[in-house]
C-alpha cells in the first residue's frame, strides 16, 4: 500500500471518473497529523533505501538522498534549531534557493513545531526589513552564495531577529553562524515531543507572503493539514510515480516549491529531482530531463514554451510520462507543439498561495481542453459566483469562490485551504465573507463545466511565474527623487504572460525619456527583488484617479489594450 493510502483510504486507480472522484474522494488524518513524523519518518522507516532526492548543483555536483538519509539530517538539522533556542511556535525564515539544505530545515522546523517562513534570494534589505519585522522573525537561515547575507545585515537593526545563520561555509559579516557545521555536529536522533511541545493538525506549519495590491504583502498562514492538500497536487494531477522522479521547476522563496517539491511527490512515493540552477535555460533543462530521466514534469507556460522553441527532437524524453503547467494560460498553439514533441499532453492546473490546486485538469478524469483550467479539484467546494454571491450561469464571468468560513474547524474546511492572514483579522474576514472564501480571481465556465481563467479582481500581475504587488514596486519608485508619483500595472507579454509597466508622472524638473527610464529601472532593480522591475516605462503628466484620490489601474490596462487593437 502506498503511503497516500493511509489518509485517502484507497489507491488513485479505484477512482472511475470524475464524478466518482468527487463521490468518494476523503482524507483522514490523526489529530496530531505532522507530515515530517507521518510521512517522511514513516517512509525512512518502512523504506529507508528508497530514494527521496536526485538533487544537482549548479556547477555539476550531484547528490542522490534516501528517504532515511533525509529523515536523519532532518533530526540533526532539529537538534541545531533547538540547541540555539529554536522551540514551537518561533518564526523561522529560510532563504536557501534550490540548496538540499531547504528540506532539511523544512522537515526539521515541522519536527519542532516551528513556523517556516520561505524567502527568494532576490530579496533585498528592504524587503527582509518588513518581512522580518512583519512576521516577527526569530531566526533567519540564508545562503552563501551570492550577496543574501550581505542584503540582509543592511537591514539591520531587526524587531525580532536573535540569530542568524548561513550555509555554505561562507565567512560572512559578524554574527553568523555556519549552519552546516553546526547541524553536521549534532545528533541525527531525534524524539518525537508530547505535551505541550507536541503538535496538533491545526497548529501554524508556515507563513508565506503573497504579493498585495493596496499594501505591502500580506502574511499566509497555513496550518499542517496545509501538506495533506497536496495529495491532490502531486498524486492526482502531477500523476507522480512511485520510484519514480518529479521535476517542477521552482525556488524555495515561493510555495510552488511545496506544490512540487515536497509533500505531493513524497506522498506518491516519488523522488523529487533538484536542480540549484542560477539561470533558466531552455536547452540545458532539457538535457537534464534527459540525463535523469524524469519522468513527471511540472514548469510555467514561459518556461515550456522556450523550451519548444529548442530542437526538442534532439534530446531522448522517452522517460517522461506525464506533464503538467500552471502559474499563468497556456496557449493552445504552445499545448499542441509540446504534445507534437512529447506525444504527451500539458495539464494545466490552478490555485494560490492561499491554497493547494482547486481546477485542474485531473488524468484520466478529466481531458485537456487547451487553455482551460479544468474542472473544480473535489473537496474545495468551488463555485463561480456574482457580486451578490450568486452562482452565474455558463458564459458568464464571476469570481472563484470556495465554501468556507475564516473560524472552520479542520474537519469541515478544505485540506489546503490557508487559515488566515496572520496579525490581520480584517483582510481574512474581507476574504472570507458570506460563507465563502473570495480567491480575487475570475473565470467563467462553459457548458462541459470547465473553467476559464479571464483575471484578476485585483491588481496583482503574474510574470513569468512571479506574483508581483504594485504597491511594492510603486512604493520603491516613489523613493526617486525625478519621481513625482507612480502606476503599475501589467501588459500583456507574449513570453511572460505579462510585463511590469510603469506610468510615471516625473517632477517638474526631471527630463522624461529613455535615459531616465533605464535610470529607473535599475534603481527598481537595486533596491527592491529585481524580477519586480518595470520593463516598459510610459512618462504621463498625470495618472487615472476616482473622486478620493486612488489610481484607477484598471483605466491604464483598457487604455493599453485599446493602444494594441
Amino acid at each position: 500500500m502506498a503511503i497516500y493510502e493511509r489518509f485517502t483510504g484507497m489507491p488513485r486507480e479505484s477512482y472511475k471518473s470524475y464524478e466518482d472522484l468527487k463521490r468518494r474522494y476523503k482524507v483522514t488524518h490523526p489529530e496530531d497529523f505532522n507530515f515530517a513524523y507521518d510521512v517522511l519518518d514513516k517512509l525512512a522507516q518502512d523504506k529507508p533505501d528508497k530514494l527521496c532526492m536526485a538533487w544537482v548543483g549548479a556547477s555539476g555536483e550531484e547528490k542522490f538522498i534516501t528517504f532515511s538519509e533525509m529523515s536523519k539530517r532532518s533530526n540533526q538539522a532539529a537538534n541545531y534549531f533547538t540547541s540555539l533556542g529554536i522551540v514551537k511556535g518561533d518564526f523561522v525564515l529560510l532563504v536557501l534557493k534550490r540548496s538540499y539544505m531547504f528540506w532539511y530545515c523544512m522537515m526539521a522546523l515541522h519536527k519542532i513545531g516551528s513556523v517556516a517562513v520561505q524567502a527568494t534570494n532576490l530579496l533585498t534589505s528592504k524587503d527582509y526589513i518588513y518581512r522580518c519585522n512583519a512576521a516577527g522573525i526569530k531566526m533567519a537561515v540564508i545562503t552563501g552564495d551570492g550577496d543574501c547575507a550581505e542584503q540582509f545585515d543592511l537591514g539591520q537593526p531587526y524587531e525580532t531577529v536573535e540569530i542568524k545563520a548561513v550555509t555554505k561555509h561562507k565567512q560572512a559579516g559578524e554574527g553568523w553562524l555556519d549552519f552546516e557545521a553546526g547541524m553536521y555536529a549534532q545528533s541525527d536522533e531525534w524524539e518525537r515531543p508530547s505535551g505541550e511541545k507536541a503538535t496538533v493538525a491545526t497548529d501554524t506549519m508556515l507563513v508565506s507572503f503573497s504579493s498585495g495590491t493596496t499594501g505591502y504583502p500580506k502574511m499566509v498562514s497555513h496550518d499542517f493539514t496545509y501538506a495533506l492538500g497536496h495529495l491532490m497536487t502531486g498524486v492526482f494531477w502531477h500523476r507522480v510515480i512511485d520510484g519514480g522522479l518529479h521535476f517542477t521547476i521552482s525556488d524555495t522563496g515561493w510555495l510552488k516549491s511545496l506544490w512540487g517539491k515536497m509533500y505531493g511527490q513524497w506522498l506518491g512515493e516519488s523522488a523529487i529531482f533538484t536542480y540549484d540552477f542560477d539561470k533558466f535555460n531552455a536547452a540545458d533543462i532539457l538535457t537534464k530531463l534527459e540525463k535523469y530521466k524524469v519522468t513527471t514534469f511540472c514548469a510555467p507556460p514561459t518556461m515550456l514554451r522556450m523550451m519548444v522553441n529548442e530542437d526538442m527532437g534532439s534530446y531522448d524524453l522517452s522517460a517522461l510520462k506525464h506533464c503538467c503547467t500552471a502559474g499563468e494560460a497556456l496557449n493552445p498553439d504552445l499545448f499542441y507543439k509540446w504534445l507534437n514533441f512529447t506525444g504527451l499532453k500539458i495539464h494545466e492546473g490552478f490555485g494560490q498561495t492561499e491554497t493547494t490546486i482547486t481546477i485542474g485538469t485531473l488524468y484520466p478524469f478529466v481531458e485537456p481542453k487547451p487553455g482551460s483550467m479544468g474542472l473544480p479539484i473535489p473537496s474545495y467546494g468551488m463555485q463561480v459566483l456574482d457580486g451578490s454571491c450568486n452562482p452565474v450561469p455558463a458564459g458568464v464571468t464571476g469570481e472563484l469562490c470556495f465554501s468556507a468560513t475564516a473560524d472552520a474547524v479542520y474537519e469541515s474546511r478544505p485540506k489546503g485551504l490557508f487559515r488566515g492572514y496572520y496579525r490581520n483579522r480584517e483582510a481574512t474576514e474581507t476574504a472570507f465573507a458570506n460563507g465563502f472564501y473570495h480567491s480575487g480571481d475570475t473565470a467563467y465556465k462553459d457548458e462541459d463545466g470547465y473553467l476559464w481563467y479571464v483575471g484578476r479582481n485585483d491588481d496583482i500581475i503574474k510574470s513569468s511565474g512571479y506574483r508581483i504587488g504594485p504597491f511594492e514596486v510603486e512604493s520603491v519608485l516613489a523613493e526617486h527623487p525625478a519621481v513625482l508619483e507612480a502606476a503599475v500595472t501589467g501588459v500583456p507579454d507574449p513570453i511572460r504572460g505579462f510585463s511590469v509597466k510603469a506610468t510615471v508622472v516625473p517632477v517638474k524638473d526631471s527630463i522624461p525619456g529613455p535615459d531616465l527610464a533605464k535610470e529607473l529601472q535599475n534603481y527598481v532593480k537595486t533596491h527592491t527583488a529585481p524580477y519586480k522591475y518595470p520593463r516598459i516605462i510610459e512618462f504621463v503628466d498625470e495618472l487615472p484617479k476616482t473622486i478620493s484620490g486612488k489610481i484607477k489601474r484598471v483605466e491604464i490596462r483598457e487604455k493599453d489594450a485599446s493602444a494594441k487593437k
